[in-house]
């Protein structure tokens, strides 16, 4: 199977995301959305730390310890870029003034129910963020994630099992599999890649997948 590398499927994410667009991008994976941008489109990035216009991520030996996003991860500005108390973030993701978040998961619903930030793991604690802020006050969710936990087991399920960061609010999902849509029949395959077959990816899916149109 062809299984995109987590630089793909950001990427490939970055190609749904409108010019002019604010999008606020999660914690991990989703930070690599910003080194994606196409040729000729100006999306504006917010991060949760209080940060607004950042840019692609420096290059090695040009990092400045005094710009860094919510994953503390250098980042660049871009011209316009703004800086402000966290409290005003949270106000923006709160007020619904983010067109786009992008956030990363354990689990993902059929009906668009999200799951990213307990798994019950006395290993690895949970972790809220601001991930409740954005799932519920964003006007749009994709999702960027492995298409199964490293055991195999499917994060696309019929029902979650862990505890919701918010209940019906995914829009798309991005996978190294395939992109998948949320619909009111559940989860709708967009595009697969390369040439991975709709019974390859349902054998590591845990709901039913609709075929693309």
């Amino acid at each position: 199977m062809i299984r995109f590398t987590p630089e793909q499927i950001a990427a490939r994410c970055a190609q749904d995301i409108p010019d002019g667009a604010y999008v606020n991008l999660g914690i991990g994976m989703p930070t690599e959305v910003a080194n994606h941008v196409p040729a000729g489109r100006e999306v504006i990035y917010h991060s949760e730390n209080g940060v607004l216009g950042f840019g692609t991520a420096p290059e090695p030996g040009t990092e400045d310890p005094d710009l860094i996003n919510a994953s503390k991860q250098y980042i660049t500005m871009q011209p316009g870029g703004a800086f402000f108390h966290q409290a005003d973030s949270f106000g923006m993701m709160r007020g619904g003034h983010i067109d786009i978040s992008v956030l990363g998961a354990f689990q993902i619903a059929a009906n668009g129910d999200l799951a990213n930030w307990s798994t019950g793991s006395e290993i690895y604690p949970p972790a809220v963020g601001g991930a409740m802020d954005l799932a519920v006050g964003a006007k749009q969710l994709f999702v960027i994630t492995r298409h199964t936990h490293k055991d195999g087991t499917p994060k696309l399920v019929e029902r979650c099992s862990y505890p919701l960061t918010g209940a019906s609010v995914v829009s798309r999902i991005y996978t190294d599999l395939a992109v998948i849509d949320i619909t009111d029949n559940g989860f709708q395959v967009i595009e697969m890649h390369g040439e991975n077959s709709l019974d390859e990816v349902q054998q590591l899916t845990g709901a039913r997948l609709l075929p693309p149109a």
